[in-house]
């Protein structure tokens, strides 16, 4: 067995486990099912997910700055302008790339539940269904999990993108159109996955936000800006 059958299997049997769970509570739904395993992962993932939330914020945060640095010395002294906005990185403990591992980490989970979803074998086909959606084995013929996946796309990225900055600002919309789009074709459970990955992902930030940031942004020092 190759280790993505091996993981396609193992994403069928948690979530036929989860399916069994809300039936010992009186409300069969594999729909239900799918979204107690979105929060089971991004609990799991959390560690992980919280020095990513912090960076990003921080980055945000530091957006003016980064700004002033970049209009001031881009054309006198680009070498200058790379330092002086890693240092400032450095002092305030952002990492650009902080994003990159959970990523890599969901990108199997992803693709597992796809394959799953795809051709899955329910216990109960009767349960395959959730509100308006026949079978979460198919896309949303209304399209409004689809919706849902591009608005909470948009208000997750909104807090941690700086329109200020115009790739960020071009990802800012351009992103949630594509999942949007995506959604429309693939099974409906994974258009419900996203969005609840998403409103997790929303309030795991807010309280990152309200918690950890604060004053963490600290200001230039005195002539940073090369003034």
């Amino acid at each position: 067995m190759g280790i993505f059958t091996a993981m396609i299997q193992g994403m069928t049997d948690l979530l036929n486990f989860l399916y069994q769970a809300t039936v010992s509570v009186g409300l069969p739904s594999y729909g239900l099912a799918i979204i107690f395993l979105t929060v089971l992962i991004k609990m799991i993932l959390y560690p992980l997910t919280k020095k990513q939330m912090i960076s990003m914020a921080v980055m945000k945060k530091l957006q003016p700055q980064i700004k002033e640095i970049q209009e001031k010395w881009k054309q006198r002294d680009p070498k200058k302008m790379s330092d002086m906005i890693m240092a400032l990185y450095k002092e305030n403990n952002a990492n650009p790339l902080a994003g990159c591992l959970p990523l890599l980490i969901q990108m199997p989970i992803l693709i597992a539940l796809y394959r799953a979803l795809f051709k899955f074998d329910y216990i109960n086909p009767d349960h395959a269904g959730f509100i308006w959606i026949v079978s979460l084995s198919h896309p949303d013929p209304y399209y409004l999990l689809p919706l849902l996946a591009a608005g909470t796309t948009f208000l997750q990225s909104k807090m941690t993108m700086s329109e200020s900055d115009q790739t960020q600002r071009m990802m800012l919309y351009m992103m949630p159109l594509m999942i949007g789009w995506i959604s429309m074709k693939i099974p409906s459970g994974m258009a419900l996955y996203w969005v609840m990955f998403n409103i997790v992902g929303i309030a795991q930030q807010y309280y990152i936000n309200k918690r950890y940031l604060g004053d963490t942004i600290n200001p230039l020092r005195e002539g940073a800006t090369g003034k």
